[in-house]
């Protein structure tokens, strides 16, 4: 069975999202090994500069790497990445099963994005759509997708 793993910074505060990441996690058991981890934020004070946010995804980036599994393939979620349709997300998460990739891990970044060497480190950017959205929705949409890709290959009916 597949391991899909999503690291994430910083945790999820309104019990909304919680509920809904945790409603995706149960339907997913059937399908996959998933967990999700939350790594800690970095706090930066007033100073706001470009060195400063460069320190902070630093730290962040050497957290997330830090909890990448050994032989993961790496999936950074960035507005530079990638777009793909439901059925490519299926296909891709079937690909990496047969080519030997027992465990897919999903990173989101912190409010400031990820750093260069997560996403060097990364075997695929993602991006979910040219618009920005909220980290805590952006999880439960990447849940949803990850549990949508998982029925879209086993003809279930949910995706239609």
């Amino acid at each position: 069975m597949m391991i899909i793993k999503i690291i994430c910074v910083g945790k999820l505060k309104e019990k909304f999202w919680v509920d809904a990441c945790a409603e995706y996690a149960k339907r997913l058991k059937g399908f996959c090994q998933f967990s999700m981890t939350e790594v800690e934020e970095e706090r930066m004070g007033e100073d706001v500069s470009p060195g400063s946010i460069r320190i902070t995804l630093e730290k962040e980036g050497r957290r997330i790497l830090s909890a990448v599994p050994k032989g993961a393939k790496m999936i950074s979620m960035c507005i530079e990445g990638q777009q793909r349709t439901s059925e490519e997300m299926a296909a891709t998460l079937e690909e990496m099963a047969v080519n030997g990739f027992g465990t897919a891990v999903f990173v989101i970044g912190g409010s400031w994005g990820l750093s260069e060497e997560v996403k060097k480190a990364s075997h695929i950017r993602l991006s979910m759509s040219k618009m920005t959205f909220p980290h805590q929705l952006a999880r439960v949409m990447l849940c949803e997708q990850i549990y949508r890709a998982f029925q879209i290959s086993s003809g279930g009916k949910y995706h239609k």
